[in-house]
């Protein structure tokens, strides 16, 4: 009998010691993973973003007038001339504003845009600089997949071809990106009918929270779906709602903010996520 209960406690320990080495081995990044950098510039309440995995580079809005620059600066600093996807969003000033900038110091070889048209001035600055340079933009009208190196895109379409007056915050494009374990999803300044219509987009490790955190009833809802690990704000202190923070807050989600941060770099090896802020 002893000899049974000690072969019984045995093969209990090594259960025990596979199931922790497969736990560690889980949280390693895959053996064929490539560094992924997910870098949210600093602009006020505007969305700059720049994806660099091992050779790809793709670019989420360009913030306002000014911020095309700091784009700009963080791509020559990288070595980087070429940008295989620049996505906007949308053609609100705070997203499509810096774009000429980066237009006319990159070489871009997708411009991806949603199917409709704008009418300020930023965007009137846009069409006229694409025209100049004759890049032809892919306005989307239904959903896009690319891979480049080890992460691989999709982009996400509006439901709808009216969501209310001057309203084109809705019609933001959607982008998840998966490196291996880990999702990012970037969310433009998607609203209340935006979110629902991704709801069931699926779980993320970090989020871009949407519309630079600003009041949205079913915010609550869609992180419940969602389920992110982290979340980044793109915002100013000003716009970025008390209740949003506490909202973020209660649900554990550990959080950063470009009004508090500063710039905000997120590396994903495969298997988690780093971070790097400038304060």
């Amino acid at each position: 009998m002893f000899r049974i209960k000690k072969l019984a406690a045995a093969a209990a320990a090594t259960v025990i010691a596979a199931l922790s080495l497969f736990s560690c081995s889980n949280n390693e990044p895959p053996a064929d993973a490539k560094e992924m950098k997910v870098t949210f510039l600093e602009a006020g309440k505007a969305d700059a973003i720049v994806i660099q995995s091992e050779t790809g580079t793709v670019v989420i809005d360009c913030g306002e007038k000014g911020d095309g620059k700091k784009i700009a600066n963080l791509l020559n600093e990288s070595g980087r001339t070429t940008i295989d996807y620049l996505i906007i969003t949308h053609f609100d000033q705070d997203h499509v504003g810096g774009a000429p900038k980066v237009l006319n110091n990159f070489e871009i070889k997708n411009l991806i845009t949603p199917n409709y048209e704008g009418n300020n001035d930023e965007y009137k600055k846009y069409v006229k600089t694409i025209n100049e340079l004759n890049i032809q933009p892919q306005k989307l009208t239904s959903d896009l997949t690319f891979t480049l190196d080890d992460v691989q895109y999709t982009v996400y379409v509006s439901k709808k071809d009216y969501y209310g007056d001057d309203d084109e915050n809705d019609f933001s494009l959607v982008t998840k990106a998966v490196h291996h374990k880990n999702t990012l999803l970037f969310t433009g300044d998607a609203m209340e009918q935006r979110l629902d219509e991704i709801m069931d987009i699926g779980k993320c490790t970090l989020l871009k929270v949407p519309y630079h955190g600003r009041k949205l009833d079913n915010l609550g809802d869609f992180l419940k779906k969602v389920k992110p690990k982290y979340a980044v704000t793109c915002s100013s202190s000003t716009e970025f709602s008390g209740k949003m923070q506490d909202l973020i807050a209660g649900m554990n989600i550990k959080s950063y903010a470009t009004c508090f941060n500063g710039d905000i770099t997120a590396t994903s090896d495969g298997a988690k996520i780093t971070f790097e802020t400038e304060r």
